[in-house]
């Protein structure tokens, strides 16, 4: 692959059974490009769980993933109530899960340490009532 692929995908909050949609396009997407099966579950892991924090926290958002020859890069912008303080939701098991949330199966405080851990570079930033924007990239070696 020579160029820049970009493709953009709308993830609304609340939208439980809809959550993983983006993720798994996302997934089909990099394999048809032919790229190696091991970036590709990083990628689904990391964007997996981007994506579940939307659908739980925030209103709405958007996940970008660009692809260039060097890697694959994710973006993924929400609105929603922000992070206030991002070095405690970065601590495994720190969660703001509600009963019902934790009822469904989430809420047991690993999705951002899980996005470190799958990701060669990773990026957060956050404002209390604006949202927050995930930033993280895999390189493709």
């Amino acid at each position: 692959m020579s160029r820049k692929i970009a493709q953009v995908f709308a993830v609304r909050g609340k939208d439980f059974l809809g959550g993983g949609r983006v993720s798994t396009e996302i997934k089909t997407m990099l394999r048809e490009l032919g790229i190696a099966p091991e970036i590709v579950r990083r990628v689904a892991i990391a964007t997996y769980e981007a994506e579940m924090n939307i659908v739980m926290y925030a209103e709405e958002a958007t996940i970008t993933v660009e692809l260039t020859p060097q890697a694959v890069r994710v973006v993924a912008e929400d609105r929603g109530p922000g992070i206030p303080d991002i070095g405690l939701a970065m601590q495994e098991g720190f969660s703001t899960a509600t009963p019902e949330m934790r009822e469904m199966g989430f809420g047991a405080g690993m999705g951002l340490p899980n996005i470190k851990r799958n990701t060669d570079r990773l990026s957060i930033t956050s404002t209390a009532g604006r949202g927050t924007r995930v930033e993280f990239a895999l390189d493709i070696h």
